[in-house]
């Protein structure tokens, strides 16, 4: 954590333990809010410089697309398509960004392995399955990865 978060917290401590002069049930109710503080600052932590990366098949199944989900740019995108035997390279992708890239000619099933990178330069791997019969979405994914959720 931040010291400025770090600061927050060991002051709602202390106001708690002044709280005790007054009533044990007071001082309770502040410790309580102290976790319930800290907890969120964790979870905001875990949220900070996210990055999610999508790679998604069309409906006409002739354009693969990559998709910026995060909350931060990704660098040094390398899409490798299997078994096709081809690759392309995306050097740069905005937040919320999306890079189209057309095939020559349409595929029933592929897998999709992208290496990336953050800003930070730690270098990340995932594999997305293809298929034009398929939607691949899962419906259990949350919103946003909180406590270290992690793709299959």
């Amino acid at each position: 954590m931040k010291r400025k978060q770090i600061a927050i917290i060991v002051a709602g401590l202390i106001i708690s333990a002044l709280l005790a002069v007054i009533s044990i049930y007071l001082t309770g109710i502040g410790v309580i809010l102290v976790i319930v503080l800290a907890m969120s600052f964790q979870i905001f932590e875990d949220s900070y410089l996210l990055t999610d990366l999508a790679v998604v098949l069309s409906g006409n199944a002739k354009k693969i697309t990559v998709i910026n989900r995060g909350n931060t740019t990704i660098l040094n995108i390398v899409v490798s398509l299997i078994p096709l035997d081809m690759e392309f390279k995306v050097p740069e992708l905005a937040v919320e960004g999306k890079f189209t890239y057309e095939l020559q000619q349409m595929i029933h099933e592929a897998k999709a392995m992208v290496e990336f990178e953050d800003r930070k330069g730690t270098k990340f791997s995932k594999s997305f399955d293809l298929s034009a019969l398929h939607d691949n979405d899962d419906v259990l994914k949350p919103m946003f990865p909180i406590f270290g959720w992690k793709e299959k």
